[in-house]
């Protein structure tokens, strides 16, 4: 889909990301990891921060203990990553370039979602301290019987809370794991971010390098005065 034809459609709803997308929260969790690492005297191997990326915490932190040859320390390395995160989202809750904007735009004339990998307490209080939590009709994240990203759970269930059809619904994602999740539950995808190495981010419909984007920004303000 090229750059027009995305600029010229209406979704019903949108669905975003939280960490790395809304919040500048992806930094929190590379910190969080390497003081983990630190705390447990291990050392990750080379490109461990992209495979990190938008992966369940859990799972982040089986995959350290993995990689740094010490499995039976997946669960204390689990805990000690939650807990890390915690302290420094608390510390330092940042929205990401043009995000509250877009968000504010957005809310004017379309039902909202958050869909998450992160613990429900975690991403709540992230929006909430950046003023964005009202603005979202759902938060929803992976537990109670919904499987993490890159599974569709999350995605889905943001979806049909939303009230809408998959493919009239827009997904914004800052990483292939997320990306995938959406493609999986029939979305569109608004990539936004850096743009991953491999193939896995050419899923995304369009990428953007900010919310903060002109175009998008300008988008949004379209049909947020259509609205009115």
């Amino acid at each position: 889909m090229t750059p027009h034809r995305i600029f010229s459609w209406s979704p019903a709803a949108i669905v975003f990301d939280c960490d790395g997308t809304l919040m500048d929260t992806e930094r929190h969790w590379q910190d969080a990891r390497s003081r983990v690492f630190r705390e447990f005297g291990l050392k990750p191997r080379a490109g461990f921060a992209e495979r990190a990326k938008g992966v369940h915490y859990t799972e982040c932190g089986s995959l350290m203990a993995r990689e740094t040859g010490k499995p039976d320390l997946a669960d204390d390395m689990t805990q000690s990553l939650l807990r890390h995160f915690t302290a420094l989202v608390a510390e330092d809750p940042v929205t990401m370039p043009g995000a509250a904007a877009l968000v504010r735009l957005a809310a004017r004339h379309l039902p909202l979602a958050v869909a998450s990998n992160c613990p429900l307490d975690v991403v709540e209080y992230s929006l909430a301290r950046a003023g964005l939590l009202s603005y979202f009709a759902h938060v929803v994240v992976a537990g109670g019987g919904l499987l993490p990203k890159p599974h569709p759970d999350v995605y889905t269930t943001a979806v049909r809370l939303c009230g809408v059809r998959p493919e009239d619904a827009l997904a914004v994602e800052d990483s292939v794991t997320g990306i995938e999740s959406a493609r999986s539950a029939g979305m569109r995808v608004l990539g936004v971010g850096p743009r991953p190495t491999g193939t896995g981010a050419d899923r995304a419909d369009l990428w953007v390098h900010t919310l903060a984007d002109p175009e998008l920004q300008a988008w949004a303000q379209v049909r947020a005065e259509g609205d009115q």
